[in-house]
């Protein structure tokens, strides 16, 4: 991996280009999209978490006023950030090859055997009466379209992933083009 050459009394260790960098700038994504929430979530959670920090302040005289507003306001932006921290990538190099990621899930292209866009207006079927319970899905309510990528695995009971996504053509188009490779 590393090459070791000695000039006279000067070593030089020549290190290959990736093996300077960290596991993430190893893998390079050709799509990214991280799942926020709408950005009217925040300031109505930050409305909620008030009335009730108000109520509990009007309740128990007790408390310091400020006492509940501090405590409870950061209540709504840890669940709202939780709520967004769904990121989907598709890689082109990486350890275990080209792959799509979605969350802490990743799947190899190479088990891949085609993806189609769900619009909108197919949604509620994909997600009601046809859904397979062996699916693995994804589901972000925020998002309204979705991706099917169906797999080709006989080893895996898993059908197929159904995916939430704001750009669903651009995330089929990438995974189409890391299939390819």
């Amino acid at each position: 991996m590393f090459s070791v050459r000695t000039f006279g009394e000067t070593t030089l260790i020549l290190v290959p280009e990736h093996a300077s960098q960290s596991p993430k700038e190893q893998t390079q994504a050709e799509f990214t999209e991280q799942l926020w929430v709408p950005w009217w979530w925040w300031p109505l959670g930050l409305v909620a978490s008030s009335l009730v920090a108000t109520q509990f302040a009007l309740g128990i005289s007790a408390l310091p006023a400020w006492l509940p507003y501090v405590i409870l306001a950061p209540v709504p932006l840890w669940v709202l950030w939780y709520l967004s921290r769904t990121t989907l990538r598709v890689t082109h190099h990486g350890p275990e090859g080209p792959a799509l990621h979605v969350g802490d899930a990743h799947l190899p292209t190479s088990v891949i055997a085609r993806t189609a866009v769900i619009p909108p207006s197919a949604k509620r079927a994909a997600m009601g009466r046809q859904l397979d319970p062996a699916a693995y899905v994804q589901h972000r309510n925020w998002v309204r379209p979705m991706v099917l990528v169906v797999l080709n695995d006989p080893e895996d009971p898993t059908p197929y992933w159904l995916v939430s996504t704001r750009r669903p053509e651009r995330l089929v188009e990438a995974i189409d083009s890391a299939i390819r490779r």
